[in-house]
Formats: C-alpha cells, sequence, structure tokens
C-alpha cells in the first residue's frame, strides 16, 4: 500500500498539486510532534530516497527552512546526498521552486540544505546550527558517539527535528545504541525497512541481491536485510560460526566462572565493566552462559558480578592482576570476604590473548547459550592488528580471560612482548 502526500504549490495565481508516493511502512513516521525519526535496513529499501523526497516536501511546505544533510565524514559533495536531492527536484517537477547552487540548494524565500562532515567540527564551531529546523543524518551507522553528543542538544530550534538513516554494523554503533537500546528518547519513531519493503524495487537490484544470497551468504543478512555486520575486515572471530553453534538449552555444567574486566573510569563516557559468565560442559565444550556487562562504580559492577556468580552457582571469579589487581580483589572481598578469585596476568595485548579462543570458536569447541549481541558484535571487530570498534572491547577480553582458565592447555607459554604504550590506568 502506498501513501499520498499531497503539497499545494502556489505558481503565480495558479494552485497545482505535488504527490509524493509513499511505502506505508513509513506511516509511523508522520506522527506528529516527532523529535526523532530513524530509519534502519539494508540495500535497496529505499532510505535515502524517502529522506530526500521528505526534506523537498518540508522546503515546499515553509520555503524558509533550513536544512543540514551530515555525515560523519564528507571529503566532497560527491559523498554526501546532493545529487540525489537534485534528482529528486527534477523527478518530482519542482525545479521553478529551488535555486541549484554548486554547494548548497536554496529557495528563494531564504531556506536552504546544506552539506558537512561531523568530523570538521568542535563543540564551538557547532553552535551556528543551533536555527536549523532539521539535521538529516546520512549513513548514520558511521556517526561516532562524540558526534551525536554535540548534535543532539545543538539543535534546539522549536519544532526542530533529527532525522537518521543508518545499515547497522554493530550493536555498539552509537546511533543503533540510541534508537534501539532499552532506553529510547522521548517523541521518537523509528522503522526497519528493506528491499520487500520497496515497490519500486528494480529488478535490476534483485538480480545483485540473488547473488549475493547465492555466493556471499555470510554478509547477505547485513547487507540486504539491516543485519549487523558479519564480522570486521580480518576478524579473528565469525559471525556465522558463532550462528552455527549456538544452543537453546547447555549440558549438564562442570566448572563455572565469572570473569571481570573493569573499565578505567565511572564517568558518563566510560567503557563499560565486562563481566561474563561461561562454563565447561560434560561434553567438554565451552558454553558462553551469560553477559551482565554494565557501566557504573565499583561497587555497582561487583554486586554485579557477585549475583552472577551466585545464579550460576560459579566456582571462581576472575580477575585481572596487572594493574590494580589487589584494589579489584578487595571491591569483590568487601561485598563477599569468603568469594574465590582467581588472579590471571596479561602479558600480551587484547587481540593476541584473544587468538588462542577464537581458534576454539573456529573448531566449534565453544557454542553461546543464547544470543548476546553486544558481546558478539565486539568480537566480530576484533581483528589480529586489534580492536575495530567504539572504545574497548572489554565484554570480550572478559570472555578471553574465561575460556582462558576453562582450556589452559591451549594458551601458549610465550615470551612475554614488550610495549612502548604507557598503561592507560590501573585497570585497563
Amino acid at each position: 500500500m502506498l501513501l499520498e502526500k499531497l503539497r499545494l504549490l502556489k505558481e503565480d495565481l495558479l494552485v497545482s498539486t505535488l504527490t509524493i508516493k509513499t511505502p506505508e511502512v513509513f506511516k509511523p513516521l508522520f506522527e506528529p510532534n516527532l523529535r526523532y525519526i530513524g530509519i534502519w535496513g539494508g540495500r535497496g529499501s529505499g532510505k535515502s530516497h524517502h529522506l530526500a523526497e521528505r526534506a523537498i516536501d518540508e522546503m515546499i511546505g515553509d520555503p524558509k527552512t533550513r536544512i543540514v544533510a551530515i555525515r560523519e565524514v564528507q571529503k566532497s559533495l560527491r559523498e554526501s546526498a546532493y545529487r540525489l536531492l537534485c534528482d529528486k527536484i527534477e523527478d518530482l517537477g519542482v525545479g521553478n521552486q529551488f535555486r541549484i547552487l554548486n554547494d548548497r540548494i536554496e529557495t528563494y524565500a531564504g531556506g536552504s540544505i546544506t552539506f558537512m562532515g561531523m568530523q570538521d567540527h568542535t563543540a564551538e564551531s557547532i553552535k551556528s546550527m543551533e536555527n536549523i529546523r532539521i539535521v538529516w543524518c546520512e549513513e548514520s551507522q558511521t556517526l561516532s558517539r562524540k558526534s551525536l553528543e554535540l548534535l543532539r542538544p545543538t539543535i534546539r530550534a522549536k519544532g526542530s527535528q533529527l532525522w537518521f538513516g543508518w545499515n547497522p554494523r554493530s550493536a555498539s554503533d552509537p546511533v543503533d545504541k540510541l534508537f534501539r537500546g532499552a532506553n529510547t528518547p522521548d517523541n521518537c519513531a523509528v522503522v526497519q525497512v528493506n528491499y520487500n519493503d520497496n515497490p519500486w524495487f528494480p529488478k535490476e537490484l534483485d538480480a545483485e541481491r540473488l547473488f549475493d544470497k547465492k555466493n556471499y551468504p555470510d554478509r547477505y543478512h547485513h547487507v540486504w536485510c539491516g543485519g549487523y555486520e558479519p564480522q570486521a575486515k580480518g576478524a579473528i572471530f565469525n559471525m556465522a560460526n558463532i550462528h552455527e553453534n549456538r544452543v537453546i538449552e547447555p549440558p549438564t555444567m562442570g566448572r563455572i566462572l565469572v570473569s571481570v574486566d573493569p573499565a578505567i573510569s565511572n564517568t558518563e563516557n566510560s567503557d563499560e565493566h565486562g563481566i561474563v559468565v561461561g562454563g565447561l560442559g560434560e561434553d567438554q565444550k565451552g558454553y558462553v552462559l551469560d553477559d551482565v556487562s554494565l557501566k557504573g562504580s565499583p561497587q555497582q559492577w561487583a554486586e554485579r558480578a557477585i549475583a552472577a556468580f551466585d545464579k550460576w552457582d560459579a566456582d571462581s571469579i576472575v580477575v585481572e592482576r596487572n594493574q590494580g589487581g589487589d584494589m579489584v580483589r578487595h571491591t569483590l572481598k568487601t561485598i563477599r570476604p569468603n568469594i574465590n578469585i582467581i588472579d590471571v596476568v596479561a602479558t600480551r595485548g587484547k587481540h593476541v590473548r584473544a587468538e588462542p579462543i577464537s581458534a576454539l570458536y573456529a573448531m566449534n569447541q565453544i557454542s553461546h547459550y543464547g544470543s548476546f549481541p553486544d558481546l558478539e558484535a565486539q568480537m566480530c571487530r576484533m581483528t589480529a592488528q586489534g580492536f575495530e570498534g567504539d572504545g574497548s572491547p572489554d565484554r570480550v577480553d572478559a570472555m578471553v580471560w574465561l575460556f582462558s582458565k576453562l582450556f589452559p592447555s591451549i594458551i601458549t607459554k610465550s615470551k612475554p612482548r614488550t610495549s612502548n604504550r604507557q598503561p592507560s590506568s590501573w585497570m585497563s
């Protein structure tokens, strides 16, 4: 079913009608008084086409409207929505309502659409956007947490809106956390759209989709259906492998451990405290049983870790001793004096420590009991060169230490590697 958005166009003494046909899936985005509009999904869904038509419609309705189309990084207009907007203006037959310039699009009443990259701005320079009525965030999956923190309070004009379109990479993407996480903003409408929601999905593109489905099944769900990226380029963990070995019920468990990788600080922008529960089944395979990672104070992570310890009737809590080990131990012992703690010592980088555990996954020796999107997203951004994600892979590190203790024989006893990097804190 198609929605039809009608707009009266005044041309001298004549009045004509602009009709924009819109797929039914976008209907929730037309609710009144929305502050945030989000559209996520795969290729060919029409996300950008809808937002481009919406921008043109808004400017015809109020020719004084000012819109900024942004990306995290924009080196030239070729990387922006400029060309798409120009084409839409021509296709809709409203060229007489706009003035198309080399770097922006204007109305004859002072309205405009400009294009910019967030990476070029600071808290001071972005203040120039205060009177913008609409911000359209293209390729929002690439937006950094810093960019979102700058944007949201800056766009404050009466009735202002922020539009986001994205194909999710991982659950750790800041835009995904904002709109698909546990706590979403008020006055927010978010829809998922894919190729099958697009009534104008071309047969040429469908042929490409079918080719990918047959030849690249590991990436098909991400590219065409809006699923998370299966893995970063060169990732040492594989999402397809994780899916294949996922279990609904674990076997009878033998040894069970709770592993903790505390964050370096407790502020709004701090990383999470990684807290992962896992065990060795009677089949001698490893199982991830729970991920209870959180942000919070040392008291809070310690209470969460001990609660997981009790819930799973665990044998020990694993903590890294390199920096702050005594204080980590003290925090746990303050809450539960007799709890059994295993100290581990890091002599190599996080990604190096993760490689033997990734080999266990590749040999189908580790399964996940249920789904752990945040942990799995971090795993699939861990490469042989390091972590290619936002922040620190605290969940992965906790999981790696856990299985290092459950499978001690696979950890190669090699000469410690030295590093010129200085430790960032007592808990890094």
